[in-house]
């Protein structure tokens, strides 16, 4: 017989959630269902809601349901290698959480919930490995994150509100394609860039500072007139052959 449709995953009883309950090296309460090919959240989990810790893994899950809201004590929330495709809205009452976990998954930058913001806690936040093409600038809100990860995504910038967060210390963006660094801006028409220093009105100018503005000015426009346009470019179909003069005399004086 053929396999049956879809994976079926391990059934979590509340007895073996209860016995999965280990206690941190500073004495908070973790609740570990990591690595248990779980593909369904585990609804019983909801009556141990008090945990301060819950690690769902490195399994199959595709979905957390909203009703993660309840877990109001958790300070630390991993997801990270699941299948996940989006986020419920009652993430952001998690208001104690300072540290998630979300790497590995599948989500995309539409099905992140804007109530991310809403955790004005969390320290730690990890979303490489995913499918996001640009990053929500209400993270900036996020004034406690000292850690931020985004490698490995389809970025191509990272809103300032995230890069200038003021408490952040680490930002890992590796493996996005940005933008060549290398590649420069086309350069600015010098004229247009000179004028652009006149700033001040001519009624705040002394006499002789004023006459200096102005016979400087005077000089632009007289280079400005003297451009041709484009279709006034000259045109030197008589000039046949290149200034060999010229170019003998520039590679002779490159080799002294």
């Amino acid at each position: 017989k053929g396999k049956a449709k879809g994976q079926k995953g391990k059934r979590i009883t509340l007895k073996t959630a209860k016995n999965s309950i280990r206690i941190t090296f500073d004495g908070r309460r973790r609740l570990d269902l990591s690595k248990m090919g779980i593909t369904t959240f585990p609804k019983c989990i909801l009556k141990l809601d008090d945990v301060d810790e819950l690690d769902l893994s490195r399994n199959m899950l595709k979905k957390i349901p909203d009703s993660i809201q309840r877990f109001e004590k958790l300070r630390w929330l991993d997801l990270h290698s699941n299948q996940l495709e989006e986020l419920p809205e009652g993430i952001g009452r998690l208001q104690n959480l300072a540290y998630l976990n979300l790497s590995n998954n599948k989500l995309t930058t539409k099905n992140l919930p804007v109530e991310l913001n809403l955790l004005k806690n969390l320290r730690t936040l990890n979303l490489g490995l995913n499918r996001l093409d640009n990053i929500p600038t209400t993270l900036g809100a996020l004034k406690e994150l000292k850690e931020v990860s985004l490698f490995d995504n389809f970025l191509t910038a990272i809103p300032t509100s995230v890069a200038k967060l003021p408490k952040l210390k680490k930002l890992n963006v590796k493996r996005n394609p940005f933008p060549d660094p290398t590649q420069q801006e086309e350069p600015v028409d010098s004229i247009k860039r000179t004028e652009t220093l006149y700033l001040v009105q001519e009624k705040d100018l002394c006499c002789s500072c004023l006459k200096i503005c102005q016979d400087e000015r005077d000089k632009l426009n007289k280079i400005k007139n003297t451009i041709p346009s484009p279709s006034q470019k000259p045109n030197f179909n008589s000039l046949i052959t290149p200034n060999s003069t010229a170019k003998e005399n520039q590679e002779q004086w490159r080799q002294d």
